[in-house]
């Protein structure tokens, strides 16, 4: 006799497998993928395997509160990884975040994974698991969606590269990377999501940034950060550079996500593993880590630089480090509207 909740077992042939929903069953190596749940009939029958699972899913169940949809950020920018001092190289970090992703997976079958690498020049979706059930059923020694990811992320490498070469008029080159464009096409994915029906998944943005931040992208970054704030799409953050990235922290701030600078690169997937692969119903249960502090400096729009002070436009609200007739972005000229305002203050005087 089971107990209330569990899921009785019926086989044509293999092991006998018991399981509770919704968290996803365990199979032993040599039968991973030729079982099938059937929920309407509360048994594990015989099926075609993971992919058609997956491409009835929808019909089968809806969404619940521990379901998630995670659009990871992986930063390839060539010029950080090249010149980074840490012990943890380009190899080594999308070997980590491909654990990571096959975990999220496995949490549960219902979650779905989307990856966009965001390069120098460039930004562009690596992986939807959503699109093509097929990439995480191989029977070779490593799983399918790790030989898709990387097959993905060395195209995409080489065109970020080629895009770069192009450009002959930067006469240096920027070691920030295209976080604004990845940021933007995350959540216009998410809003997709959201219009597609009334059931849908509990979306969410882990930032896997590196590079530092770039100063000229200053004003689309924040407003994709308000843009998930009002969506109520948390952004978490984790941080493998050298110094601390003063955007992604107001981002985590400001939508309610988690920023984490891990001390010890070697171990980023038990950081992953902890932190981020925790769904948002879970997290009031638990005590995430907090920073220490928050950069909330501004970059002023006239030499993209940080500032402590400045001048803000009344109008389009522009940062200036220096003091200008007229609003680069607006086209207001300061001083003028003080004057005009005075002028109307002594036409209303009563003449005595």
């Amino acid at each position: 006799m089971l107990k209330e909740g569990a899921i009785e077992s019926r086989l044509v042939a293999g092991p006998l497998v018991v399981t509770t929903w919704p968290r996803s069953f365990l199979l032993p190596p040599h039968s991973r993928g030729k079982l099938l749940r059937d929920f309407n009939q509360s048994t594990v029958v015989v099926g075609h395997g993971y992919a058609s699972f997956q491409a009835n899913r929808r019909s089968l169940i809806s969404f619940s509160d521990d379901v998630s949809l995670l659009v990871v950020l992986i930063d390839t920018n060539p010029f950080f990884w090249s010149t980074s001092s840490s012990s943890l190289n380009f190899h080594q970090f999308v070997s980590h975040v491909l654990v990571f992703l096959d975990l999220i997976v496995r949490l549960s079958q219902l979650n779905q994974i989307v990856v966009i690498a965001t390069g120098h020049n460039t930004c562009d979706y690596i992986y939807d698991s959503s699109l093509d059930t097929d990439q995480v059923t191989g029977e070779g020694e490593l799983p399918a969606l790790y030989s898709f990811v990387l097959q993905r992320l060395e195209e995409f490498v080489d065109k970020d590269e080629k895009l770069g070469a192009k450009q002959e008029g930067l006469s240096e080159k920027r070691a920030s990377s295209l976080l604004s464009g990845s940021l933007s096409m995350a959540l216009c994915y998410i809003q997709r999501v959201f219009r597609s029906g009334p059931l849908h998944p509990q979306p969410r943005i882990l930032c896997l940034q590196g590079s530092p931040d770039g100063s000229e992208q200053y004003v689309s970054i924040m407003n994709a950060i308000f843009s998930a704030q009002r969506s109520m799409v948390p952004i978490d953050c984790c941080y493998v550079g050298s110094h601390n990235s003063a955007f992604l922290q107001q981002a985590s701030y400001i939508t309610g996500g988690v920023y984490v600078k891990p001390q010890h690169l070697e171990g980023l997937y038990q950081y992953l593993a902890t932190v981020f692969a925790v769904d948002l119903h879970s997290r009031s249960f638990l005590q995430l880590p907090r920073p220490a502090g928050v950069d909330f400096r501004a970059s002023c729009f006239c030499h993209k630089t940080t500032i402590d002070m400045g001048y803000v436009c009344s109008v389009c609200l522009s940062i200036f480090c220096k003091h200008h007739d007229k609003c680069s972005t607006c086209g207001l000229v300061f001083g003028k509207v003080q004057s005009d305002a005075a002028s109307d203050r002594k036409r209303k005087v009563p003449e005595s």
